[in-house]
């Protein structure tokens, strides 16, 4: 593949085949009377295809890694008092290292407070308040998913973040505002300048062009065309769109936020769709696991 694109997938084998390692390391030097996988929970409510897909992954991963997962799958008409109550028993389980409740939810069901009733230490997509507060003060306990994912790219895509121009361009509390807050701490992967921009954002293009690091989450398909995009840039694309394609069997394909054809030729680096940041989503989580499953041990990682 081109060295101009940082490949997802491939980072996230390399990622979950080092987690693996660190599993059976742990597990070899350890009596195995005392000994339990780290575990990973995921709720499902309803039967939405692509949250489905989304936790099949999840559970395909843990078992590449060695993790135990276990899925617990509630009708769409479940209430949010029983919803809760569900949250409170898997709070209390010593067993359970961390759990995520699979978003969306139903429109009867206030997915802030379910998110604010996740314990905060077994809170692995780190959407909890508290965690997304210990971010801004540069204590992160978990890193959302999306944004830990881009960090891992760049680490291991060996992309220089210190002193460099980011630009973010959308504002979600899943992935632009906790990425722009993390690139800009004194972290190994951080040290950087962000500006963070969205819809309502003046001369937007003004910004993007003075980006040595353009992030792209806003969700709108092939938003980001050739001419906002400073020459030899890097892009991250976080969007995953569906737009209308007769060509293709199914009669879509998948699209960036970013306009991939007209901008390769002008980045540096550049992330595909599929097969960038996506590809990372299921392996932050994993690794956040990990970091679950040693504090409990009384370890920090």
């Amino acid at each position: 593949m081109d060295n101009k694109i940082i490949n997802g997938k491939e980072i996230s084998n390399q990622l979950q085949t080092e987690l693996r390692q660190r599993w059976e390391n742990w597990a070899q030097n350890h009596p195995a009377a005392l000994l339990r996988p780290p575990h990973l929970v995921a709720v499902l409510v309803g039967n939405n295809p692509a949250s489905e897909a989304y936790v099949g992954n999840k559970a395909k991963a843990c078992a590449f890694v060695g993790f135990k997962s276990t899925l617990l799958h509630f009708e769409t008409d479940i209430s949010q008092a029983d919803l809760l109550s569900e949250i409170e028993k898997l709070n209390q389980r010593a067993d359970i290292d961390g759990f995520i409740v699979q978003l969306p939810l139903p429109a009867h069901i206030d997915e802030q407070q379910i998110i604010s009733a996740i314990h905060p230490d077994k809170d692995i997509d780190g959407f909890h308040p508290l965690n997304l507060g210990k971010i801004i003060l540069g204590k992160a306990q978990f890193i959302p998913a999306t944004p830990l994912g881009i960090l891992e790219l760049l680490r291991v895509a060996q992309i220089e973040t210190k002193g460099k121009k980011v630009v973010v361009v959308g504002r979600s509390n899943i992935v632009g505002t906790p990425i722009s807050l993390l690139l800009s701490r004194n972290t190994a992967v951080g040290n950087s300048t962000v500006t963070l921009c969205h819809s309502h954002t003046a001369n937007l293009k003004e910004e993007t062009l003075q980006a040595d690091i353009l992030i792209a989450a806003i969700g709108r398909p092939l938003f980001i065309k050739a001419d906002m995009v400073k020459p030899g840039a890097v892009v991250i694309d976080v969007g995953i769109n569906s737009v209308s394609d007769v060509s293709q069997k199914r009669g879509f394909r998948l699209v960036g936020d970013v306009d991939f054809e007209a901008v390769f030729p002008i980045a540096s680096k550049i992330t595909p769709v599929p097969g960038g940041v996506g590809a990372m989503t299921v392996t932050a989580l994993l690794l956040n696991t990990w970091a679950a499953f040693m504090a409990n041990q009384g370890i920090k990682i």
